[in-house]
């Protein structure tokens, strides 16, 4: 089960997320969306919004950075594993209750007014639940760590993590023995990744930033009829 869950699912997990993405861009471009419902409750909307988007952003780029990141670099840079563990456990701590308190306040939100539970789907409720759940996995996870503060354990998952993107044929092994809540966080991040090109999560990969270097500005023109000077009302 170790070998299928952390060497075979991780594979699938990501062709799927690839192909999948790929094809619903291709074959269903009108479902790329977020489906936002921002102009229902929009105060509680933007409140749990901002909150849960700031926390989650910054624990993707967090877990991207520190579990892809070659160990050999860290090493030369003169980063301690203990202190890279800390500094991971205090910031990551911080953007998981962040993004926890965001995403409970949008749950409520949708469960509790009819008019944004009528235009939810179940994937929309359900998406949103398994995220709930690995955020409370991901602080619990915290407390294990702050038993081990050598970073011996964070080295298992970095080496795990590299090791899939490198075809290590071995790269279960490392992370094998570790606490059963490190497992059901890597199993349910994989099973988001699985099921992320059929929800409205989507929409992550198509962000606008590149409104940040657009050039110029977006000319907007009015679809009235310019009137006569004659039969202006301002004349």
């Amino acid at each position: 089960m170790n070998f299928f869950l952390f060497q075979i699912y991780p594979y699938i997990a990501l062709t799927v997320l690839a192909v999948g993405s790929i094809a619903r861009y291709e074959r269903d471009p009108f479902s790329w969306k977020s489906s936002s419902s921002q102009l229902l409750r929009q105060r509680q909307f933007i409140v749990g919004s901002v909150l849960f988007h700031v926390g989650v952003i910054a624990i993707f780029f967090g877990h991207l950075v520190g579990l892809l990141t070659p160990i050999w670099i860290w090493d030369a840079l003169g980063v301690a594993h203990g202190f890279k563990q800390g500094v991971a456990i205090g910031l990551g701590g911080v953007a998981g209750v962040m993004a926890l308190a965001g995403g409970a306040i949008l749950l409520h939100r949708r469960l509790t007014d009819p008019r944004i539970l009528a235009t939810s789907s179940n994937a929309d409720i359900a998406i949103l639940v398994m995220l709930l759940v690995q955020l409370v996995l991901g602080l619990l996870t915290i407390l294990v760590s702050l038993q081990h503060m050598d970073g011996h354990e964070m080295v298992k998952f970095m080496s795990w993590a590299q090791g899939i993107f490198t075809f290590r044929t071995d790269a279960w092994e490392f992370v094998a023995d570790v606490n059963i809540l490190f497992k059901l966080h890597i199993v349910l991040g994989l099973t988001i990744l699985l099921v992320f090109p059929f929800t409205r999560l989507v929409h992550m990969l198509s962000a606008p930033v590149r409104y940040l270097w657009r050039p110029g500005y977006q000319v907007v023109r009015t679809r009235r009829r310019a009137m006569p000077p004659n039969q202006h009302p301002a004349g």
